[in-house]
């Protein structure tokens, strides 16, 4: 990243994303404000720095003490949250600049994405103080950022995400959140997550930036509508996927979404076809939504680089395999995964572990002739993470049939056979679980596996795509360097 990384930015984006001290301005007494919120959020989530209430009538919130001004406050701050009506911020600004902040977050709307001049202006004015004053803006008509190393939870909110090294830059609030509630209930851990709103200082680029050279993240997720800086923008991530992958999500592929984009945070259409070309040229995986999105994350946090894909298949945990067998082949074919059959040796292990009749042997594996026997189905998982030809296992599970067949302290010691695979035969496991009637259990279930770092989907056809743009990334990125 020599050619392209500012180490003036990193220190920049450390004084946001490890905030020592954050101002909340538009704080009131009325706790049902959206800056009180903000302020309790900050307290509840633990924030391991100063909180700093502002508001011209003063007062005090949740036991702090409310400053008139931004420059009341006695001790330095670092980040300040906007949550004041548009038409005060440019004064809020010179106070920054006096105050010497490293950033500001304008939860505050209403600018360019409105289309009207005069907010364009504002806007544009906006970013214009912010680099005279020496300080950075985040948005405006944004949620912020969330560093859960830090304490600082995602905006208004007492809920902190599990630390982890994935990253998610979003010029959508709502599908940034969106993405932190997967995280939390799927245990994706999170080193930073931004939604960036319109970008009127910082752009994408600034961001991607950033977490290409962040040493606590391992892969970047975007969700894109429209960046100003877009050519910036791939010069930059065609450096990043040469450290770690970089996941993209384009907005506004359609008309119809292309409208709604222009007016969500005023940004500029171009044509989809355009954008897949330019993310292919740059090294990048192009993922079609927010699901798939999680998803991909889930896996690389759990299996890394896949230099190959090669899938080995455990259906039928009770029955119904040969179904799931044919399902499970369809959907990796779909994908390009591998799955290849076994070998002579493998299946004659196999044969004589779970018997001809009524079993499928060649990969997938039908294991539903010994239902319920957990030292048959602890052993076909070792068989096939031996396999030379498999570099990943896929066990499907149908809950419906497992707690109505076996019952749940059955279930629960086959899942502590799938938690405790990867270590004991050395290949990365996943689980395919299936909503279904008995959707309490699955997804008590599925929690005690992600605990266990055992990624759970909820569909073949979800794990195969995740497979895939994992693979993906490997193959056009062959001589990335640990990032």
């Amino acid at each position: 990243m020599q050619s392209v990384f500012s180490e003036q930015l990193a220190k920049q984006f450390e004084r946001i994303f490890y905030a020592r001290s954050i101002a909340v301005v538009g704080a009131s007494t009325d706790e049902r404000k959206m800056g009180s919120r903000w302020v309790a959020g900050l307290i509840l989530a633990g924030y391991k720095g100063a909180v700093y209430p502002v508001n011209p009538s003063g007062g005090e919130i949740s036991g702090l003490k409310v400053y008139p001004r931004l420059t009341d406050i006695p001790g330095p701050v670092d980040l300040v949250i906007s949550c004041i009506p548009r038409t005060h911020v440019l004064g809020l600004l010179d106070d920054c600049a006096a105050k010497q902040i490293g950033g500001i977050s304008f939860f505050t709307a209403g600018f360019r994405e409105t289309g009207e001049a005069e907010w364009i202006r504002v806007e544009e004015e906006m970013a214009r103080r912010a680099r005279s004053g020496g300080f950075r803006i985040i948005g405006p008509n944004c949620m912020g950022i969330t560093c859960p190393e830090q304490g600082i939870p995602f905006g208004p909110s007492p809920l902190v995400n599990k630390a982890g090294s994935a990253a998610f830059v979003s010029q959508s609030g709502g599908h940034a959140g969106k993405l932190g509630t997967i995280s939390l209930t799927r245990l994706i851990g999170l080193s930073k997550l931004a939604s960036i709103g319109n970008c009127c200082d910082l752009g994408s680029a600034d961001y991607l930036e950033y977490l290409a050279w962040d040493p606590k993240t391992s892969m970047v997720g975007m969700y894109l509508e429209g960046p100003r800086d877009s050519a910036r923008l791939m010069k930059v991530m065609g450096m990043a996927t040469r450290r770690k992958p970089v996941f993209v999500w384009k907005g506004g592929r359609t008309v119809a979404g292309a409208r709604a984009a222009t007016s969500h945070t005023g940004a500029l259409a171009a044509s989809a076809g355009v954008w897949s070309g330019a993310l292919r040229q740059a090294g990048a995986v192009e993922v079609s939504g927010l699901d798939e999105m999680a998803d991909t994350l889930l896996l690389y946090q759990s299996v890394g680089r896949l230099e190959r894909a090669n899938l080995g298949i455990i259906c039928g945990l009770t029955d119904g395999g040969g179904g799931e067998a044919v399902l499970s082949g369809d959907a990796c074919a779909a994908q390009g995964i591998e799955v290849t059959p076994f070998t002579d040796k493998t299946r004659r292990e196999l044969l004589g572990l779970l018997g001809q009749v009524g079993s499928v042997l060649v990969n997938p594996v039908d294991v539903s002739q010994r239902t319920g026997n957990l030292q048959a189905f602890d052993r076909t998982i070792g068989i096939v993470a031996a396999e030379p030809n498999v570099d990943l296992i896929a066990v499907y599970e149908n809950m419906d049939i497992l707690l109505g067949f076996i019952g749940r302290p059955t279930t629960d010691l086959m899942n502590e056979i799938v938690s405790k695979a990867r270590q004991k035969y050395g290949k990365p496991v996943v689980v395919v679980s299936h909503p279904g009637a008995f959707e309490k259990d699955r997804v008590d279930v599925e929690s005690k596996l992600s605990e266990a770092g055992i990624p759970v989907f909820p569909s073949m056809d979800r794990a195969a795509k995740a497979i895939a743009n994992v693979r993906q990334h490997c193959r056009m990125n062959p001589g990335q360097v640990a990032g």
